[in-house]
């Protein structure tokens, strides 16, 4: 075999960097319909190959500036056509390039290998490309998905971002340092070592790649899951709280009836008496309140209505406690605890009372539990996919209660369903009987 090689032709790279591309934008929400998309696609195509196959002959010293256009044509096709952030994008970027630089190198080397550095028929030399891209980008494609969300959105730190970078950077330099210079410790002397230090060099870049993203896929879990099982807790200790405060109220209410009735039996003015009757009634409207059935949901209830009320929020409520029978204590303190304390969050940036609305309901239609939760809002609501964006600044550790919500309706084989019109947001959860 010849040490001599061709160069790999920049229309194999520009297919390579543009499948790659695809390989990831085929995981993430797309900014466009389907046909906006495919276009943009085909556009994107076209630029890459226009851009390589015009810089195919630059010198040396315009080859890494040639590279970085590429890379930020990458970066701008899946920015634009993936609806996710510029750190997801730039972390895709990355991957997609050093799985780019591998499938090129591995596909140039086969060809060369079989057929040495003489001209094939195009047939043969498309054939060829075919058969190794297809493979490569589709194992690719395998295995991010595995770990891809399903929101298609990573959610990618800084730091992440940073590692990404500095590994695509390395593995960049060190797989092409020979073409660079041959008179370094890392460097071929002969075409066909340059190949194949450029080949294994990327292959390993993308496993290290590959390893890191499944690493912080695993951490991101792990604090969700963590976040997710604090706020259960809390809501159950929430829970625990209310209950032992509302037994108080109940004793204290039940000594006050007791008393009444002593007033009662000494002689009084009318007025008095009016007084009393009127103290007896709001006795009886508070023993009547949230009683649905359900002893926890009671006490959820009770708790979220007091604090509304002293904080001039109307909050009303029809609920069939008993159809919530066969939910777990937790489990229901998590999904009335986290929404209610999200409504009840909601209106009170409302300057105006008379629009500090929540209605609850609680029931049955056609085999299906519907816990439905609406209030009136003001304030901006922005949407990652179908679920609301948490409005604190620290969304590390904030954002959790509706996720805490949806994984406990999936646990019932359920699912939840969010709307915002007119200024009124709707929680809807949907329970199989």
């Amino acid at each position: 075999m010849s040490n001599a090689l061709p160069n790999i032709p920049r229309l194999y790279t520009a297919l390579a960097e543009w499948s790659a591309c695809m390989v990831y934008l085929m995981m993430t929400r797309h900014s466009f319909k389907r046909l906006k998309f495919y276009t943009a696609c085909t556009l994107a195509l076209a630029l890459q190959i226009l851009l390589l196959t015009l810089t195919e002959n630059i010198a040396i010293y315009l080859w890494i500036p040639c590279m970085i256009s590429a890379v930020a044509l990458m970066f701008a096709f899946i920015y634009l056509c993936a609806d996710i952030s510029w750190i997801d994008a730039g972390y895709y970027c990355v991957n997609a390039f050093v799985l780019a630089e591998f499938a090129a190198s591995f596909e140039w080397q086969i060809r060369c290998f079989f057929m040495q550095s003489g001209h094939a028929p195009i047939y043969v030399e498309l054939g060829l490309l075919f058969t190794v891209y297809v493979p490569v980008f589709l194992s690719a494609w395998l295995l991010e998905k595995r770990h891809a969300p399903k929101e298609g959105r990573l959610g990618i730190t800084s730091k992440e971002m940073a590692s990404t970078v500095i590994i695509g950077i390395v593995v960049f330099v060190f797989s092409n340092l020979s073409f660079i210079s041959s008179n370094t410790p890392f460097s071929g002397q002969y075409d066909s070592e340059i190949f194949i230090i450029r080949t294994t060099v990327d292959a390993g870049g993308f496993a290290i790649l590959y390893a890191h993203h499944m690493q912080c896929y695993e951490l991101r879990v792990r604090r969700e899951l963590e976040s997710v099982q604090s706020i259960l807790r809390n809501q159950y200790v929430q829970y625990q709280q209310s209950k032992e405060s509302i037994d108080i109220i109940n004793q204290k209410y039940h000594d006050m009836k007791h008393k009444i009735a002593v007033l009662r039996a000494e002689p009084d003015a009318v007025r008095r008496n009016a007084y009393l009757d009127k103290m007896e009634a709001e006795i009886k409207t508070y023993e009547a309140q949230n009683k649905t059935g359900n002893p926890v949901l009671d006490t959820v209830l009770t708790s979220k209505s007091l604090y509304s009320v002293r904080h001039g929020i109307n909050l009303t409520c029809v609920a069939n406690g008993k159809l919530l029978d066969f939910m777990d204590v937790m489990d229901i303190c998590t999904i009335f605890g986290n929404a209610l304390d999200n409504a009840i969050e909601s209106a009170q940036r409302i300057s105006d009372p008379e629009k500090r609305l929540i209605h609850v309901s609680v029931f049955a239609q056609k085999n299906f539990l519907i816990i439905r939760f609406e209030n009136y809002y003001e304030s901006e609501l922005h949407f990652d996919g179908n679920m609301p964006v948490t409005t604190k600044k620290n969304r590390d550790y904030h954002g959790y209660g509706l996720k805490s919500i949806k994984y406990v309706a999936q646990k019932y084989g359920g699912s939840v369903s969010v709307q915002a019109s007119n200024n009124w947001f709707d929680l809807k959860i949907l329970i199989p009987m």
